[in-house]
C-alpha cells in the first residue's frame, strides 16, 4: 500500500485515483476547486465522468501542501498550460517522492516538453511520464488499458509499474522519457483533424491515410527533438493515436468535428467545456516544425484552417494535391 497524491481533479486525475485506489492505495486528489472538492467527499462522484463512483479510500482537498506530505509519489494530472504554475505551488513540499506526468501537451510559450519544465523548476527531483491509449471513461471502469511509464530513474520505472500494475492495467517500462511525452502530445494534433474529417463524412481510406501520415509527422518531429523511432511505433505513439483519433471519448476528436461543422475556435472551446490540448498544440508543433526544419503538411494544414481560416473541404484537397513525392 502507497499514499499516492493525485495534482488534479479533472476526468484523468480522477480515473487514475478510482484505479489506484482499486489497487490497494490511499489517494489524496489535490483540487483547484471547492466545488469539485465537495462533490468527491461528499457524493464520491466526479463531474467529469458521471458513471464512475469514488472509492471510499479516495478524498480531494484544496490545500496543496496536505495533499503532497507524506506521499510515496506524485502523479501530476493538469492541463500543460498550467504545469509550471502548479508544479510552483507545491515544489516545496516535495521531499523524495518522484513526480510522475501525466499531462499531455508543451508549454506553448516555450515550445518546451513538461519534463524540461519539471526539470527546470525541481532539479533534484526524479521525474517520469506516464502515457498510453487511456481514455479517462475505460480506466475508471476497469476495462484493460496498457500503458507506458517512461523514465531515467529505473526505481522510478519500478514504484509505478508495482503500485499500479494489475489484471485491469498493464504497464510498460521505458527510459525514453523524450518519446513518450511528444507522441502524446502530438497525437492530439492527428486527432483534431480526425474530427474534422468525420465531420466532413469521409471514408476509412482517409481516416487510414491520415492515421498513417500522421505518425509519418509525429515520428520525424519527435526524433528530431531527442524522441527515440520505435517509441514512436508503440503504445504511446501509435497506440494512443489510433485510440484517440476513433474514439468519441476524445475531446480533441470532438474538437475537430466542431470545426469541421463550422464553429470558431471559441465556440468550440465553449461546446467542449473542457481544456482542449490539441489547439494549443497545432501551434506548437508549427512553431517547432519550423524550429526544427521538419516537412509537416498535415500540422502546416491544420493550422491554416485554424489561424488562416482555411475552409477544411479545401484544406483537404490542399493536402491531396500537394507534390508527388515517394513514400
Amino acid at each position: 500500500m502507497k499514499n499516492i497524491c493525485i495534482i488534479g481533479s479533472g476526468s484523468w486525475g480522477c480515473a487514475l485515483a478510482i484505479h489506484a485506489a482499486k489497487t490497494g492505495n490511499n489517494v489524496k486528489i489535490w483540487s483547484f476547486s471547492e466545488e469539485e472538492a465537495n462533490i468527491i467527499n461528499n457524493e464520491k462522484k466526479c463531474m467529469f465522468l458521471p458513471m464512475a463512483k469514488m472509492p471510499d479510500n479516495v478524498v480531494c482537498t484544496t490545500n496543496i501542501e496536505e495533499a503532497v506530505k507524506n506521499s510515496d509519489m506524485i502523479l501530476h494530472v493538469t492541463p500543460s498550460k498550467f504545469f509550471r504554475e502548479t508544479l510552483n505551488k507545491y515544489k516545496n513540499y516535495i521531499t523524495n517522492q518522484p513526480v510522475i506526468i501525466c499531462s499531455k501537451g508543451f508549454e506553448s510559450s516555450t515550445l518546451s516538453l513538461l519534463s524540461d519544465v519539471a526539470n527546470e523548476e525541481i532539479p533534484n527531483v526524479k521525474i517520469g511520464a506516464f502515457s498510453g491509449p487511456s481514455h479517462a471513461e475505460e480506466v475508471c471502469m476497469g476495462i484493460p488499458t496498457a500503458i507506458v511509464i517512461a523514465s531515467e530513474h529505473e526505481d522510478v520505472q519500478n514504484l509505478v509499474q508495482e503500485t499500479l500494475m494489475n489484471e485491469n492495467m498493464r504497464i510498460y517500462t521505458t527510459t525514453d522519457i523524450r518519446g513518450v511525452e511528444l507522441g502524446g502530445a502530438l497525437k492530439n494534433i492527428i486527432a483534431f483533424c480526425a474530427g474534422a474529417a468525420a465531420e466532413l463524412k469521409l471514408g476509412d481510406n482517409s481516416f487510414a491515410a491520415l492515421i498513417s501520415r500522421g505518425l509519418t509527422e509525429i515520428s520525424r518531429l519527435g526524433v528530431a527533438m531527442g524522441g527515440e523511432h520505435d517509441t514512436f511505433y508503440g503504445l504511446s505513439g501509435l497506440g494512443d493515436l489510433i485510440v484517440t483519433c476513433l474514439s468519441e471519448h476524445s475531446r480533441n476528436r470532438r474538437a475537430g468535428r466542431c470545426i469541421g461543422r463550422g464553429l470558431s475556435v471559441e465556440e468550440t472551446k465553449k461546446e467542449i467545456g473542457m481544456v482542449i490540448e490539441s489547439i494549443d498544440n497545432i501551434d506548437v508543433a508549427y512553431k517547432l516544425s519550423k524550429k526544427y526544419n521538419i516537412e509537416m503538411p498535415i500540422v502546416n494544414t491544420v493550422y491554416d484552417v485554424l489561424y488562416n481560416n482555411l475552409p477544411p473541404k479545401e484544406a483537404v484537397i490542399k493536402l491531396m494535391t500537394r507534390e508527388k513525392k515517394s513514400e
